[in-house]
């Protein structure tokens, strides 16, 4: 086991008072980094993630990595009795996640300025779908509106077909890893300042990154791109090819020189020197004709064969993987991409690792999402609060935590 103490993070406390994806997840990612991460669950159904996507043996598969690395708390904080306790607490965290609808917390009586006033160093992460503010904040909103918002959609699938939303939460994720970069900018300035900060994330706005090139052009050239399937607007050849035994590969030739290399290890320098392709711009007004050329080339040769000989000639390329082959990828297996983790519920797990790699500094996967709603309760309150087991009785018996009674085990790793 690593020590936890050279973990990146260690030492800093991290409350998440979130639910679904986006905001749970940026304190997944200080989990993964060695942050001791204690999530806040409502008494009863806990975090909708519990319930959401594929379940196994009654477990939510996705809850098991989304919350891994985290110690579960059941606490209303609607309850006086739960704000209360929130306020005694918040002096322990130097990071509050949240992503209730903007002014859930105020009207609690939980403000951020209200617990910054308590703790000045308090860092707080708002994650909404549309920010805290403007005519949209007090709407409902998902990744999905979220990256409908952003254009994402407008430019994603085929022409002749709707608009193509990610059958992925894209933005939730993009979301996750922008709010906890921006978690440890806030860090870094309360070295200097000795104060915390509240941040605003808006979902649609980590999404709008990803269409920036698109709003550059259209704000300076007036270009408005439609749906182009899998080509890049910008460059030729890009896309995804069919070989002989059915596999896929995906090839880019984003530069001159890997265009050119491309032409020569299909057709030899005769097609070199094809005018047609002699330039990105020639090579964009006769796409049609160069990814039929690309086409027809794979579809007589198996993937293994087709990478190689393009590999070779110094091509960009790489195969194109489901998640069942991408498993077996050498360069995936090699990495240790894919962490495998025993679940005391399910057995091994397979699941993306933490990443990047740190030279020095050592990471490791914490406890995967427990089981029960609260299954820490009684060990963190008791610990952080002085809480006794009959005040955790009280409240239990009142509904404003629940969880197994008794002191539930320390997550491996943990401070």
């Amino acid at each position: 086991m690593n020590d936890s103490s050279r973990a990146p993070l260690a030492g800093l406390r991290v409350l998440d008072l979130s639910t679904m994806i986006a905001a749970p997840l940026a304190a997944t990612l200080l989990a993964d980094y060695g942050a001791e991460v204690v999530k806040v669950e409502m008494p009863g159904p806990g975090d909708h993630v519990r319930h959401f996507g594929a379940q196994k043996d009654g477990h939510g598969l996705y809850w098991k990595a989304l919350s891994r690395g985290k110690r579960s708390v059941s606490l209303d904080l609607r309850r006086p009795e739960g704000k209360d306790l929130l306020r005694r607490w918040i002096e322990r965290f130097d990071v509050v996640v949240e992503n209730f609808r903007p002014g859930t917390l105020e009207r609690w009586g939980l403000a951020p300025d209200d617990l910054r006033a308590i703790n000045p160093r308090l860092i707080v992460l708002r994650v909404t779908a549309y920010g805290q503010d403007g005519p949209y904040a007090a709407q409902p909103g998902f990744g999905t509106l979220a990256e409908a918002l952003a254009g994402l959609a407008s430019v994603s699938g085929y022409e002749d077909r709707p608009p193509l939303l990610p059958a992925y939460p894209l933005a939730d994720i993009m979301a996750g890893n922008l709010g906890a970069t921006s978690v440890l900018a806030a860090v870094q300035r309360r070295h200097a300042t000795g104060t915390g900060d509240v941040i605003d994330l808006a979902i649609y706005e980590a999404a709008l990154k990803l269409v920036e090139i698109n709003i550059l052009e259209y704000q300076q050239l007036g270009t408005e791109h439609g749906r182009t399937g899998n080509r890049y607007g910008p460059a030729a050849p890009r896309g995804s090819y069919q070989c002989r035994d059915g596999l896929w590969i995906a090839l880019s030739g984003s530069t001159q020189a890997m265009a050119v290399n491309v032409l020569r290890t299909i057709g030899g320098e005769e097609l070199v020197a094809d005018p047609r392709f002699a330039t990105n711009a020639e090579r964009r007004e006769h796409v049609e004709a160069l990814d039929t050329l690309i086409s027809d080339w794979c579809a007589q040769r198996d993937r293994e064969t087709a990478l190689s000989e393009l590999t070779a000639g110094g091509c960009a390329v790489g195969p194109l993987e489901s998640v069942a082959t991408m498993l077996d990828n050498p360069q995936v297996v090699h990495r240790g991409s894919i962490a495998t983790v025993e679940d005391p519920d399910l057995g091994p797990m397979a699941m993306t690792g933490i990443y990047p790699r740190f030279q020095e500094a050592e990471t490791s996967i914490g406890r995967l999402g427990p089981a029960e709603v609260g299954a820490d309760t009684d060990e963190v309150l008791g610990r952080d609060l002085g809480l006794d087991a009959a005040e955790l009785a009280v409240l239990r018996a009142a509904g404003v935590t629940d969880g197994p009674a008794g002191s539930a085990a320390p997550i491996p790793g943990a401070p």
